[in-house]
């Protein structure tokens, strides 16, 4: 046959596709030659052919004579599995141990980032590659067990618009983000944090009120029995008194937090649990400007993928939620340079004598 009749294809030419299978598969089945898949479809013959042979299965019949018909999901099997040992896939090959590995740490909740620090510090593996080089192993399905949709962002980057900052009109005498510092806002300097609430199922009381550093993205998550301003007021006083005054305010010289209303009791927050002064200053965020607070919408992603929404936060218990904390700070962060925020925070309050006791809120 004339390689005339493929022209336009070979003009084009691409690889076949896991759509471009199915279809082989269906008209096979339906009795349709080689030769008219292969121009229905706009491929040569010989690409049919090689491809049907790729993917060629046995079956049985009622009578259990077997028989040979072309599958799919084999073609597509076999041609992700040689694709591993072609141009830049070779540093994967057959490194089963690493994609076994990453596979794991993936599915325990661990980003594609994350997982490759922690599986460097730990060291062993013949295979490196850099994290951009994993997403593309995952998107092209060569990490077994893992696609997209395992990924925190599902696979799924999105950018807000641009909205106009305004008043907030129901908190007329709190402090404006705006009059926040230039080292609070470049992140230039330790101990400025960002305070939000995570709510539960609607019709339901408890809340988590999760605290994030802005410098080392350190985070504290402590349940809430219900999202008001005393709950707030009570957890605060908690941790002063558990670090003690002064190495609270060495530590949360500022929080910025939205205007909602379990936070729009501001003296309750300034105010020292000792009554002697204030232990640190609260700057408000415009509304609906959660951007301004992006430390804790990160946070909040990552919190949701072990409380989804929709589910009652007061059934999960001070353990599991001290579990999740634990994981978020021990996750090795590409913006923190591949460590993991708790190296960070411990060099930031190594200076600061006084221990803090275990929580006891």
């Amino acid at each position: 046959m004339g390689q005339g009749e493929y022209s336009t294809k070979r003009d084009g030419w691409k690889q076949l596709d896991y759509e471009a299978r199915l279809k082989i598969e269906a008209l096979s089945k339906a009795g349709i030659k080689k030769t008219a898949i292969g121009k229905q479809l706009g491929y040569s013959e010989r690409t049919i052919r090689r491809e049907m042979k790729r993917g060629i299965t046995q079956q049985v019949d009622t009578e259990y004579r077997f028989y040979e018909i072309y599958s799919a999901d084999i073609g597509q099997d076999k041609h992700n599995t040689m694709a591993t040992a072609k141009g830049c896939q070779v540093k994967l090959g057959n490194d089963y141990v690493f994609a076994g590995t990453v596979s794991a740490l993936i599915k325990a909740g661990r980003s594609p980032y994350g997982a490759l620090e922690i599986m460097r510090q730990k060291g062993g593996y013949k295979t490196d590659v850099c994290f951009k080089t994993l997403y593309n192993y995952i998107e092209k399905g060569y990490i077994p067990g893992v696609t997209q949709k395992d990924l925190p962002e599902r696979g799924r980057g999105r950018k807000r618009g641009y909205r106009p900052v305004r008043a907030a009109l129901n908190n007329t005498k709190g402090r404006s983000i705006s009059e926040r510092g230039e080292e609070t806002n470049g992140r230039k300097s330790f101990g400025h944090w960002e305070f939000d609430t995570v709510v539960g199922r609607k019709g339901t009381r408890a809340a988590l009120l999760v605290l994030s550093e802005r410098l080392t993205r350190q985070e504290k998550i402590l349940p809430m029995k219900e999202k008001t301003q005393e709950e707030v007021k009570r957890l605060l006083n908690g941790i002063e008194r558990e670090y003690g005054t002064k190495r609270f305010k060495a530590v949360f010289k500022t929080i910025t937090a939205d205007n909602g209303s379990e936070f729009l009791g501001t003296e309750a927050i300034e105010k020292s649990v000792n009554g002697k002064g204030k232990r640190t200053t609260v700057y408000y965020c415009h509304p609906y400007s959660a951007w301004e607070r992006g430390t804790n919408e990160n946070i909040n992603k990552m919190i949701r993928r072990f409380i989804p929404k929709g589910k009652d936060i007061g059934n999960y218990t001070a353990e599991e939620i001290q579990t999740i904390e634990d994981f978020i700070n021990s996750t090795p962060r590409k913006v923190l340079e591949g460590y993991p925020s708790n190296t960070l925070y411990q060099q930031y309050t190594a200076s600061l004598k006084q221990p803090v006791r275990p929580r006891t809120i």
